[in-house]
C-alpha cells in the first residue's frame, strides 16, 4: 500500500489539487480525477479499489481506468510524493 509522503502538504478544492513538496521547495498540481486518487491515497484506500469506484462513478471502462490510474501513482512514485 502507498501512501502521500509525510513532507507534503495538500490543498484540494473543486478545482483539483496543489500539493507542496516542503523538503524539495516543488508544488505539483493535480485535475480532479488526480485529486480524487490523492484523497484515496490519503484515507489509505487501495489503487484497485479507487480504480473500480473511478469507473464505476465515471462510467468510463474499467481497463482504461485502470490504466491511467496505476501510471498516475507510479508518477507520483516518480516524483517522490508516495512513501510505502
Amino acid at each position: 500500500m502507498v501512501f502521500p509522503a509525510t513532507n507534503l502538504k495538500a490543498v484540494v478544492n473543486e478545482d483539483g489539487a496543489a500539493i507542496l513538496d516542503i523538503e524539495n521547495d516543488s508544488i505539483s498540481t493535480l485535475n480532479l480525477t488526480g485529486a480524487y486518487v490523492w484523497q484515496g491515497l490519503q484515507r489509505g484506500e487501495s489503487i484497485d479499489t479507487m480504480i473500480a469506484s473511478l469507473a464505476r462513478e465515471t462510467g468510463e471502462e474499467f481497463a482504461l481506468v485502470e490504466r491511467d490510474v496505476r501510471a498516475f501513482v507510479e508518477d507520483l512514485k516518480q516524483k517522490q510524493l508516495l512513501s510505502r
